[in-house]
């Protein structure tokens, strides 16, 4: 039997991925051989230039999410080193979540349900969901997604994009406007250098002491300080947040407070969409090895 091509593996795996990765290639976990033709990662894996041109025999990176703002494309397109993604799959699934925070801060049910199994029964009021005016920021496939989902509710949609979409939802030019606009402030947009810490303490300042933040982006959109503080002096009425600064680290100021609902980074994690997102790598890793057209190529 010939020899497997050789794979970079840098992010943990569900153990039916890296079976069928190890079906297809030979797996490293450390120290990758020169001859490594792929990398496979997660959506929060760094592979830069550096690494890049350490593998002269790259020829794909897979990332098993959909984000890739760990990725240097510019390094990868001027080797020619493809990059693949796995959109679509996972959007349902983490606009769902999203949607789930929002309704759990507003309705305090992770308050609650610790209220009852320490038994008690006499809990403070909860909020209103019904009529909320809702500002997405980031108006891609997930963003698309929230929307919809949130427009039964019965308040306004609001968005912040790079421009305005053919869409019946009303177009915010920037975050600050729409965090002034809206009452729940989701988060949907990428990660990168256009927006490190963009939800800085004027944004939380605008969005108020009656306004609800949740995070199913990335942690680096948010100043995790900013917002500690703002939690803690009520500056906003809190929190859904599924994704942090430096995970897995959580501020231990945040795992305290009952007005802030925390999530591990679960946004993709069910069953059906683990188990989508990885055959769309393995299908991005075959047909680069096969000389064929990538099924979500990002370059």
């Amino acid at each position: 039997m010939a020899d497997l091509p050789d794979l970079y593996l840098i992010a943990d795996m569900a153990p039916d991925l890296v079976d069928a990765l190890e079906q297809r290639f030979t797996v490293h976990r450390t120290d990758p051989p020169a001859t490594t033709r792929a990398i496979c990662g997660g959506g929060s894996s760094v592979v830069d230039a550096a690494l890049i041109d350490r593998l002269p025999a790259l020829e794909i990176i897979a990332i098993n999410g959909v984000g890739y703002d760990g990725i240097d494309l510019a390094a990868a397109k001027a080797r020619g080193v493809r990059v693949t993604n796995t959109p679509d799959v996972l959007t349902d699934d983490v606009a769902d979540l999203a949607i789930g925070l929002w309704l759990a801060v507003e309705r305090r049910i992770a308050a609650n349900d610790a209220a009852v199994r320490d038994g008690g029964w006499n809990v403070p009021l909860a909020r209103r969901a019904s009529g909320r005016r809702i500002g997405i920021f980031g108006l891609g496939r997930i963003g698309h997604a929230i929307a919809r989902r949130a427009e039964p509710f019965g308040g306004e949609i609001l968005y912040t994009a790079r421009s305005e979409k053919p869409v019946a939802w009303r177009f915010v030019p920037d975050i600050t406007a729409l965090a002034a606009a809206c009452d729940v402030l989701i988060l949907a947009a990428p990660g990168g250098a256009g927006t490190q810490r963009i939800v800085d303490a004027a944004v939380l300042a605008k969005l108020g002491s009656e306004g609800v933040l949740v995070n199913v982006a990335r942690g680096s959109l948010v100043d995790q300080a900013a917002l500690v503080a703002a939690l803690e002096t009520r500056g906003i009425a809190g929190a859904g947040i599924d994704v942090f600064a430096d995970e897995p680290d959580v501020p231990d100021a945040l795992r305290t407070m009952p007005n802030v609902v925390l999530s591990p980074h679960q946004g993709s994690a069910t069953v059906e969409t683990r188990r989508a997102m990885a055959a769309l790598v393995l299908a991005n890793l075959d047909a680069q090895l096969a000389g064929a057209p990538l099924p979500s190529a990002v370059v």
